[in-house]
């Protein structure tokens, strides 16, 4: 198992060329090679000690250290934190690359919603310590759709108190809600029949924006 903590401590006086030679004896799986390519690939070929680098190039080789052995979990606790964009990509593209032939998991806890995206097969949403669900993100997306309903005329149409349905908002002829459960069959037929003779439209939402609606709606419920 490797594992990578925002607040990881690291031999500070050591190099990153040192960090290696002092992990490398530990694991009998140690890839050589691996470990030369991510080096000059994150630019950790510098002689300087750990404790005058940036905290994302210390980030950088904590990362390295965890997968030069080739683990088959690695744990990452919020990796992406206070990193700038540039670093950010440097430590995906070295987690994307890793595998090879090899099967392993990475277990990532991280608010950065949009890079859990770019990176996670599948997900789980923890409020107040509970999991709430876990599922594929393909089929989370493919569950949530933003729903905008027009009247013909008069005022905006009444949201039907479905479970289902979250989130609602109205301006003039318009309400727009979300639907939680759209990858059903008839989830079309359901939200055409609420709302006869309205124009209905659809469109998909990414995986923040369905994060920021299921926080608010559980802070509504702890609200009540």
């Amino acid at each position: 198992m490797g594992y990578v903590s925002e607040n990881q401590k690291l031999p500070d006086w050591m190099t990153p060329g040192e960090l290696l030679d002092y992990c490398r004896p530990m694991y009998p799986t140690w890839d050589r090679a691996l470990a030369r390519k991510l080096q000059s690939d994150l630019g950790l070929e510098t002689e300087a000690p750990l404790r005058s680098l940036s905290r994302g190039t210390r980030m950088k080789a904590a990362l390295l250290a965890s997968l030069a052995y080739r683990p088959e979990l690695v744990v990452l606790d919020e990796p992406f934190t206070g990193l700038d964009p540039l670093v950010r990509d440097e430590l995906i593209r070295a987690l994307l690359e890793v595998p090879g032939d090899g099967a392993w998991t990475v277990f990532i806890s991280s608010h950065d919603v949009d890079e859990v995206e770019r990176l996670a097969d599948y997900v789980g949403f923890m409020a107040e310590g509970r999991l709430l669900f876990a599922e594929p993100v393909s089929s989370l997306l493919a569950r949530f759709a933003q729903v905008e309903v027009v009247a013909g005329d008069g005022a905006a149409p009444t949201l039907p108190p479905r479970a289902e349905w979250l989130s609602q908002a109205s301006a003039g002829r318009t309400l727009r809600f979300v639907d939680s459960g759209h990858d059903r069959p008839d989830a079309d037929a359901r939200i055409a029949s609420a709302f006869p003779g309205a124009a209905v439209r659809t469109s998909p939402l990414a995986l923040r924006e369905i994060f920021v609606i299921l926080a608010r709606a559980i802070g509504r419920e702890a609200a009540r």
